[in-house]
Parts: structure tokens; C-alpha cells; sequence
């Protein structure tokens, strides 16, 4: 069973930067594909970035985070960041690491591991 803890999370002013960090605990070889999520109030929850971690590429950004969002792996460490650059308001939200075996996708139901969530509070 992976478990997964996300850290980095706090509250930011518009143009800042955080850098989130999602730590898997568990068997490596049972995650292909890891993603970052966020759900606003009263919003469904919507794909960021996610990696293959298998070989390190991007499988894909948001349109929204594009050039402004990074997610990157450290192997070594079984650890997914998220480098968050030039935030707006409207990134706020809470931030979730999401995991799964298969290949990657866009969606949340793809994924079968979720850590609890980060949150990330942008102010104007």
C-alpha cells in the first residue's frame, strides 16, 4: 500500500512562489504515474501536473499553471515536487498528491493513492 504525505503548503501573496513536496511511503514499483490535484471551494477537484516516474517526464500541465508550474522527481528520495511560481488568487485551493500503476492521466479517478491534501492560500 503507497501512502502519501504532501508538505509546502501556506499562504502566499500574488506573484509568489511555494514549492510543494509529496513524499510516497510504501512500494515504489506499484506507482507509474504521480500527480498533482487541487479543489477550491465549491469546485471539483482538477489536474495540475503529473510525471511519469518511471523515466521523469512530464505527462502533462494544466492549462492554467503552464509556464508558471514545475513538477519535478527525486527518486532517490520517492519524492514529487511541485515548484508553484508567479501565483494568482485563483490558485487557491487545497493541493493533492495522487499516485497510481497505470499509465498516466488528466482525470482523478485514475488514481488509486491520494494524501490528504496541502493547502495553498494565494492573496491580492
Amino acid at each position: 500500500q503507497v501512502q502519501l504525505v504532501e508538505s509546502g503548503g501556506g499562504s502566499v501573496q500574488a506573484g509568489g512562489s511555494l514549492r510543494l513536496s509529496c513524499a510516497a511511503f510504501g512500494y515504489s514499483y506499484s506507482t507509474n504515474c504521480m500527480g498533482w490535484f487541487r479543489q477550491a471551494p465549491g469546485k471539483e477537484r482538477e489536474g495540475v501536473a503529473a510525471i511519469e516516474t518511471g523515466g521523469g517526464s512530464t505527462y502533462y500541465y494544466a492549462d492554467s499553471v503552464k509556464d508558471r508550474f514545475t513538477i519535478s522527481q527525486d527518486n532517490a528520495k520517492n519524492t514529487v515536487y511541485l515548484q508553484m511560481n508567479s501565483l494568482k488568487p485563483e490558485d487557491t485551493a487545497v493541493y493533492y498528491c495522487a499516485a497510481d500503476s497505470r499509465t498516466c492521466a488528466r482525470g482523478p479517478l485514475q488514481y488509486n493513492h491520494w494524501g490528504r491534501g496541502t493547502q495553498v492560500t494565494v492573496s491580492s
